[in-house]
């Protein structure tokens, strides 16, 4: 018995030996990933991206984060130029229908791309996001119940971006099911400079166009900045005592404290923006070390966030 013990012990011990090292190969066969996306303004990008340096860092990697400011066309030249300097993988944050042939000089390569919040196409290995189906039908019914079922609702969409088309598509399908809900608008802001400062503009004129009390009942926004751009704007116009419910999808820190005052920004949806940074590099690591995945989408959980837990940490 004693024996045995001693055997099954040593034989841990070598299994735990391999694993070390296997890791370690892992990690050191990822010396050189480039992450790519044209919106790092945007503030849940810039802690995903953060969060994946940071794990990066813990595996030894080098790193090289490059913004194309806004600009999508330019995403698949500097993927044709990481490709060309023999990054070992490629993390994207944009639309792969728009890089098809980004994606193509990688494949070619044979140089891995992974999606960090993106959406997914053959050739991305697998795209690790938020499920955005459910934060939307999350966000939309709790604006359906808290206008009782009828009124009408401005929406803010983005149709540009996978993860942020896609809770446009849902928010429209759960306000349709309500026949007295009427959606006035249905705005796409700039998102150049964030999407803050164009949001209160395009809402600012809504109002203005809509100038009765109970003309508007709520805004949906797909994100937080829009959300936050509309509720500027029903301030600065003195209609915030009309009741317009805001929901915006993110929960970033302004957002929270938006919310916890209790004013008309009164929900919005906690993406782990950390956890999709870490998964992203783990996922990463996974296959670059020969791992082979089961799904090509990897969704990481959320929570919705009110003025009753929004200073929660």
């Amino acid at each position: 018995m004693i024996r045995n013990t001693i055997l099954t012990a040593a034989r841990r011990a070598l299994l735990a030996t391999v694993a070390t090292a296997f890791a370690a190969t892992a990690a050191l066969a990822a010396e050189k990933v480039a992450v790519i996306t044209p919106y790092l303004a945007q503030p849940g990008t810039q802690f995903y991206v953060d969060a994946f340096k940071a794990r990066a860092a813990e595996l030894g990697w080098d790193v090289n984060v490059i913004d194309t400011a806004g600009d999508v066309a330019a995403v698949i030249s500097r993927m044709e130029d990481v490709v060309n300097q023999g990054v070992d993988a490629i993390v994207i944050n944009v639309d792969p229908a728009q890089v098809g042939a980004g994606l193509q000089a990688a494949a070619d390569a044979k140089v891995p791309v992974f999606g960090m919040d993106a959406g997914t196409d053959p050739l991305i290995v697998a795209n690790v996001t938020s499920n955005g189906y459910a934060m939307a039908a999350e966000t939309s019914v709790y604006v359906a119940n808290r206008i009782g079922g009828k009124g009408n609702v401005v929406m803010f969409t983005f149709d540009p971006f996978p993860p942020v088309q896609v809770r446009g598509v849902i928010a429209k399908a759960v306000f349709g099911n309500f026949p007295d809900i009427k959606v006035i608008d249905n705005v796409t802001p700039d998102v150049s400079d964030g999407g803050i400062a164009d949001s209160r503009a395009k809402m600012e004129a809504i109002l203005a166009a809509n100038p009765e009390p109970g003309s508007i009942s709520a805004v949906w926004a797909a994100w937080d900045q829009p959300a936050l751009g509309a509720l500027q704007a029903i301030e600065a116009a003195g209609r915030q005592n009309e009741g317009i419910v805001i929901t915006g999808i993110d929960a970033n820190p302004q957002a929270r404290d938006a919310i916890a005052t209790g004013g008309n920004f009164e929900a919005s949806v906690a993406q782990d923006f950390a956890g999709i940074g870490r998964t992203t590099a783990d996922t990463v690591a996974y296959v670059l070390g020969g791992g082979t995945l089961k799904q090509n989408v990897v969704y990481v959980p959320t929570k919705l966030i009110t003025a009753a837990n929004a200073t929660d940490k």
